[in-house]
């Protein structure tokens, strides 16, 4: 069973976002919020929200008596698109103007369910 959790116009380029995606792929849920927590990036603050958001979407669509810790929760992919661009003007020497681009992103993340408990198989028989 899986779960989606998506994060629209975070303010911040997509290529940061990735550097911190690529490091949580296809850890245990456990593994991955250890890794956000303890990592420098602010990127870590805005996943780490993701990925509690796309657990809880889990519990909430499988009405299980467990918690998501007894399944053994995967983030099985995790993608950073680009978002729209702000794009200012600033000032430059002798009267030019530099064209600032104010980046945003989308992230999307799945997880999914790796263990199955004996009371689903039984309910299933």
């Amino acid at each position: 069973m899986e779960a989606t959790a998506k994060l629209k116009n975070c303010p911040m380029s997509a290529r940061k976002m990735r550097l911190v995606a690529d490091m949580i792929r296809g850890k245990s849920v456990d593994d991955a919020l250890n890794i956000l927590k303890f990592t420098k990036k602010e990127a870590g603050e805005w996943l780490e929200k993701v990925v509690l958001s796309a657990v809880s979407n889990w519990e909430n669509k499988n009405d299980l008596l467990y918690s998501a810790a007894d399944y053994g929760l995967v983030v099985k992919t995790a993608m950073v698109d680009e978002g729209t661009m702000l794009k200012r003007f600033r000032p430059a020497p002798q009267g030019r103007a530099h064209r600032i681009r104010k980046r945003t992103n989308h992230v999307t993340l799945v997880v999914e369910n790796t263990l199955a408990l004996d009371n689903e198989t039984s309910e299933e028989e």
